[in-house]
C-alpha cells in the first residue's frame, strides 16, 4: 500500500507502467490465507491480470516459474516486511531474486521503513542444515534491515550478475519504529493486527515450534502465550524472577477459535512491553519456552507436523538455526552461553554489513509516498 492506501499494482499501472501479472507472496495478494495455508493463483479485479501465489502446496511453488517472467522486463518488490528472519515475505523475495538472475529479469525494490527499527539485532547463524523458507536469510533473526538492504545483502553474496535497483525511503531514520514514520499501519499478514504484535514477535513466533498456543485464534496473536494446562502463577513467578529488561507477563485466560487447542480455555500469559529498546525479545522468547519446559516437562512437546515444508528438522531448530535454543529450552546447554555467542554473532554481522546500509543512523523522520 502507498500511504494514501492505494495497492502498489495500482499506483504502478496508473503511474504507465503494464502490469502483466502480479505474484502474491504467503497468505495470499489480500492476507486472507492463514500461516502455512496453501494459496491458489487468482486474478486481480480491478486491472484483469492473474495473479500466481508464491506459497503453494509444495516448496516448488515458492519461487516464480520461467514462463511466468520470460515476457517481464521487470519484477517491481514491495512487501512490507516486518524485521524478522521468520517472517516469510523477505525469503519469497529472495526466490523471486534467484529467479530473475536466471531469467535475466531486472529486480526494482520499492523499500519500505523496518517496523522494529534498524539498530538493534538478535540471534545467531543459520546452519545449512537448518535452511529453510523461514531461515532462508543469511542475518540475525532480528536483523535490523529494509528490505532493499536485504536485496542489496544477497545480491552482495549470492546473485552477483543479477540487474537490481532499489528505491529507497525518504526521510526514515535506523532508530524510527513504525510508529514514529506517520505512515499508517495496515496488517501484513492475518496475525499482525498491530506493531505490539510485531514487537514480541521475534521471541513469541518461537511459540509455534510447541504445543503451546502463540494465541492465534484470538485478537492478539503472539502477545497471549498458553495452554489448557500451563501454571499460569507459576509461569509468571519464574519469569518474574529471571527480571529480564523491557516486559512483564501477566497470568491470564484465552480461548482460541481456530488454530492450537481451538475451542478451550488456555491458562497463559500476557506478553506486555514496558521499554521496546530494553527489551531484547528472542532471549526473552528461548527463556519463556525453557521455564515451561521446566514448569511442565511431561504436557510441554515440540511441534511434530512438518513445518514450512519441511519435516525431517525440529521448527526450533528451522526458526533459530541451528540446535542451540532447543538444547538451552531442553536443559541440555547454559542460556547465558548461548545469548554470548549470539551477541558476538551480531556484532560481526554488523561489521561486515555497513556496505548495503542505505539509511542514516540516527534521527527522525516523516514519511510520505
Amino acid at each position: 500500500m502507498t500511504s494514501d492506501l492505494e495497492p502498489a499494482w495500482g499506483a504502478v499501472a496508473r503511474a504507465g507502467a503494464r502490469v502483466l501479472r502480479i505474484f502474491a507472496p504467503e497468505h495470499g495478494l489480500w492476507s486472507v490465507a492463514q500461516d502455512m495455508e496453501a494459496v491458489g493463483d487468482d486474478r486481480e479485479p480491478a486491472l484483469g491480470v492473474p495473479v500466481v501465489s508464491l506459497y503453494g502446496s509444495t516448496s516448488k511453488t515458492l519461487e516464480p516459474r520461467r514462463e511466468h517472467l520470460a515476457d517481464l522486463d521487470a519484477l517491481v518488490v514491495d512487501l512490507p516486511d516486518i524485521g524478522c528472519r521468520y517472517y516469510t515475505f523477505a525469503s519469497t523475495m529472495a526466490h523471486a531474486m534467484a529467479a530473475c538472475e536466471a531469467a535475466e529479469v531486472e529486480v526494482i525494490v520499492c523499500d519500505r521503513p523496518n517496523p522494529l527499527g534498524g539498530a538493534a539485532l538478535e540471534g545467531g547463524p543459520v546452519e545449512p542444515a537448518c535452511r529453510s523458507f523461514v531461515s532462508e536469510l543469511p542475518v540475525p533473526v532480528r536483523h535490523g534491515m529494509t528490505l532493499g538492504e536485504l536485496a542489496l545483502l544477497l545480491r552482495s553474496k549470492r546473485h552477483p550478475t543479477l540487474a537490481l535497483s532499489v528505491l529507497t525511503c525518504e526521510g526514515w531514520r535506523r532508530d524510527d519504529w513504525w510508529d514514529e514514520t506517520g505512515l499508517p499501519w495496515v496488517a501484513p499478514s492475518p496475525n499482525m493486527p498491530s506493531l505490539s504484535a510485531v514487537a514480541v514477535y521475534p521471541g513469541a513466533c518461537l511459540v509455534e515450534a510447541t504445543n503451546l498456543s502463540e494465541g492465534r485464534g484470538t485478537t492478539r496473536p503472539f502477545q497471549l502465550i498458553g495452554a489448557p494446562w500451563l501454571d499460569s502463577e507459576g509461569l509468571v513467578k519464574r519469569l518474574e524472577a529471571i527480571a529480564l529488561p523491557g516486559a512483564r507477563f501477566r497470568a491470564t485466560r484465552f480461548r482460541p477459535q481456530f488454530g492450537k487447542h481451538a475451542g478451550s480455555v488456555c491458562n497463559g500469559v500476557e506478553w506486555h512491553v514496558d521499554d521496546r529498546l530494553a527489551m531484547r525479545p528472542l532471549e526473552l522468547g528461548v527463556r519463556l519456552l525453557a521455564e515451561v519446559r521446566a514448569l511442565h516437562p511431561r504436557e510441554f512437546s515440540w511441534r511434530r507436523e512438518a513445518y514450512e515444508f519441511v519435516a525431517d528438522v525440529p521448527a526450533i531448530d528451522l526458526l533459530t538455526g541451528s540446535a542451540a535454543a532447543r538444547e538451552v529450552i531442553e536443559g541440555r546447554a547454559a542460556a547465558d552461553d548461548l545469548f554470548k555467542r549470539w551477541r558476538r554473532h551480531c556484532d560481526e554481522f554488523s561489521a561486515s554489513r555497513g556496505g548495503v546500509l542505505l539509511y542514516p543512523a540516527i534521527g527522525r523522520g516523516r514519511l510520505a509516498g
